[in-house]
């Protein structure tokens, strides 16, 4: 009789578990939507008030110990390999084998069961509605007039915020616990984003994520928010309510934008209200900008140097330190995390890849079609 293996058990759970719920997923929104309201929101309540618990990233912490592991068991495996020329000349002992292949096996099974609970079922539940009206031919002039309120709005606030000797926006407030109120304050509009919200993290190698052009991440293996604490002021009270969204099961990137841009606007924080705006400004102006002649562009109002600059990812100084600290070359870095985000999304359905954050558009054409512009 073949002797049981507690290993085989629990990876064939586990995958089994994770292939059942990915099928259910792809086949049902109505699965998706029950168990991202039910099941997900509970673990994320739970799983959440623990990690939020710690003033670091656990979730970065988590990435770094398993690549150092990956690193040690490879760097073992070599060296085992390389002292097994011995076993040309006898029977070579695969004790090491096999407990290498139960270790990767089971943790394997588990980031991948981890991932379809807290990221991968997310996928396939309903789109959020913005407006009763849903409408896929918007014209130019819809567009445009779109584009020049935001450019306009950007460009009055822009000229009200705080700011230090340098022209840099400064903050005063607690960042972190305005991006929760306001996130929450949605709730009456879509109920999900009631209740608990863990605290947005500032990433430690923040250096490494500015050279991938990201400004925030959501961890499905801690349910954390995270941002990009390099980057300047402005993009981060509208990054943190965007990673929020994603902890309350808002996965599509063009809805957490959407919603990262309805939480700052509606907030009771002016810094937060800017940034809203700012947040969307470049996907709705660089649509209008592919659809009409560069004349006709130049005819509607510009966009002033304050909000240009407000607009920046990281400043020069904060560019030349990240430079300054890097052990690969930004390029590399970027297309590296360009390909791994756009393969990542089209593997969950997202046909569009990363070109969905900008699908930010339709979602704003159709919530002002039916909210006048104030």
């Amino acid at each position: 009789m073949k002797k049981f293996s507690i290993t085989g058990f629990l990876v064939g759970i586990m995958l089994g578990v994770s292939a059942a719920l990915n099928v259910a997923a792809w086949i049902s929104t109505g699965f998706s939507d029950l168990y991202t309201k039910k099941i997900f929101m509970v673990i994320m309540e739970k799983y959440g008030r623990l990690t939020s618990r710690a003033p670091f990233s656990v979730g970065e912490i988590m990435l770094i110990v398993c690549f150092l592991l990956v690193l040690a068991l490879l760097a073992y495996l070599v060296l085992w390999l390389i002292s097994g020329i011995r076993s040309a000349f006898g029977k070579r002992d695969s004790s090491f084998s096999k407990v290498f292949g139960k270790i990767m096996a089971v943790f394997l099974s588990f980031v991948v069961l981890l991932m379809t609970l807290n990221c991968f079922i997310l996928y396939h539940c309903s789109q959020v509605a913005v407006a009763e009206n849903h409408r896929d031919d918007y014209t130019v002039e819809e567009l445009a007039a779109l584009r020049d309120f935001l450019v306009t709005k950007c460009n009055k606030m822009a000229e009200e915020m705080p700011r230090d000797k340098k022209g840099n926006v400064v903050y005063e407030g607690d960042m972190k616990e305005m991006a929760k109120a306001s996130m929450k304050n949605l709730e009456g509009s879509y109920d999900r984003l009631g209740g608990f919200y863990v605290t947005p993290k500032e990433l430690t190698f923040s250096g490494f994520m500015s050279q991938q052009y990201m400004q925030g991440y959501y961890f499905p293996f801690s349910m954390e928010a995270n941002i990009n604490k390099e980057m300047y002021i402005m993009n981060k009270p509208f990054t943190m309510c965007h990673e929020l969204s994603h902890t309350h099961g808002y996965i599509y990137e063009d809805e957490a934008n959407f919603l990262g841009f309805l939480g700052c606007v509606k907030s009771e924080d002016e810094i937060f209200n800017y940034s809203g705006y700012l947040g969307v400004l470049a996907y709705v102006n660089n649509d209008f900008y592919k659809s009409v002649s560069e004349e006709e562009y130049k005819s509607h109002v510009a966009i002033s140097k304050r909000v240009r600059y407000d607009s920046q990812f990281l400043t020069d100084e904060a560019w030349e330190e990240v430079e300054k600290r890097a052990i690969l070359d930004t390029e590399t870095v970027k297309k590296a995390a360009d390909t791994f985000i756009d393969t990542n999304l089209k593997a969950n359905g997202i046909s569009s890849g990363k070109a969905s954050y900008s699908h930010v558009v339709g979602l704003l054409l159709d919530y002002y079609s039916e909210n006048p512009y104030n």
